[in-house]
């Protein structure tokens, strides 16, 4: 992922902050066998220390590709919008020579991929996930001889990503004038499309702790 200076995180704290928020939700990408192309996995995840914690279904087709390479990347995005060109003109140009772009966040996480597949293992990392998911405790018991869970069990595998790098990346347009972003963002909250007003949010979020850019 490329990330232009203005794009970059301000500290750590920043792009845990974000994951917090209610950010649960990603991307696994594996390097598949040689001769095929990737394999992507949307899924839900929750972290434990180092770690990012998920399961999958036995049959899904990461495992063989895990085994031949546990290293792997896991990505997270959200709060996007699409900034059309006539918003981004120069003071006084056509509105028509505005260039568009995107806006979003997006964390991405190089992981070495541990497989579980111990049964009490996989009962404890499916715990950990419904204390998240589920912190009322409105579930069944996940234990290894009780239903419902234990049955299922064996349907399931589990991973341990322990993550070895992070990247982070607000693109937001923090190198335009104070002016511009603080229109922008007005702009993206009447538009109220999608995904429009939690961006608008982190524009005026970053805009807060960057002030004007300063390279």
């Amino acid at each position: 992922m490329f990330i232009q200076p203005w794009d970059a995180n301000l500290d750590e704290a920043e792009w845990q902050t974000w994951l917090g928020e209610g950010h649960d939700f990603g991307q696994l990408n594996v390097n598949d066998l040689p001769g095929h192309p990737p394999v992507a996995v949307p899924t839900h995840f929750t972290s434990d220390g180092n770690h990012l914690l998920i399961h999958l279904a036995r049959p899904n087709p990461v495992w063989k590709a895990i085994e031949q390479d546990p290293n792997v990347l896991f990505t997270v995005f959200g709060d996007y919008a699409f900034i059309p060109g006539p918003w981004r003109a120069k003071p006084g140009a056509p509105p028509a020579d505005g260039v568009p772009t995107s806006y979003y966040t997006a964390v991405q996480f190089a992981c070495r991929a541990q497989v579980v597949d111990d049964p009490e293992a996989k009962a404890e990392l499916l715990r950990r996930q419904l204390a998240h998911f589920q912190p009322d405790g409105d579930h069944g018991p996940v234990a290894v001889d009780q239903p419902p869970y234990g049955r299922m069990l064996p349907g399931i595998r589990g991973l341990r990503l322990e993550v070895t790098d992070v990247l982070a990346k607000f693109k937001y347009d923090d190198h335009k004038t104070v002016e511009y972003r603080t229109a922008v963002a007005h702009r993206l909250t009447e538009r109220g499309q999608g995904l429009d007003v939690p961006t608008a949010r982190q524009q005026l979020r970053r805009l807060d702790r960057v002030g004007p850019w300063k390279p």
